[in-house]
């Protein structure tokens, strides 16, 4: 498994707000493509700095407050999941990981609490 991006992510009710916050700071968006969760429609969008920093913005209303994780995206994703279970790592979102035709995704949590958006981009042909 190799790591080929590692950032912060959070997870917030108020989106608009946290993004506006963060172009004010001097990043801008790159993308923000918009996935169904299976209990949600999230809208995560991608910002970056002139330092080249980068943070992820999801916007995901159920939340009662501001939820703070790590995104690392891997180039093979089952391999990471077994990784990162064979840790004590969690899947909180059952056993639906979220797939897309150019994503798979899952909130992996570790004992300690903290937690990973472990996500693999898959490239269209």
């Amino acid at each position: 498994m190799k790591i080929t991006n590692f950032n912060p992510m959070l997870l917030t009710p108020k989106a608009d707000d946290v993004i506006k916050l963060f172009e004010e700071l001097g990043f801008e968006k790159t993308h923000s493509p918009t996935v169904d969760t299976g209990k949600s429609m999230v809208t995560s969008t991608r910002m970056k700095d002139p330092n080249g920093f980068s943070i992820d913005i999801a916007g995901v209303d159920s939340l009662p407050q501001d939820f703070p994780i790590i995104r690392m995206n891997v180039d093979d994703f089952d391999e990471a999941f077994e990784f990162l279970s064979s840790k004590g790592f969690t899947h909180k979102g059952g056993a639906k990981v979220v797939e897309t035709k150019t994503n798979k995704s899952a909130m992996m949590t570790a004992p300690s609490g903290f937690a990973f958006d472990l996500c693999q981009h898959i490239k269209e042909d």
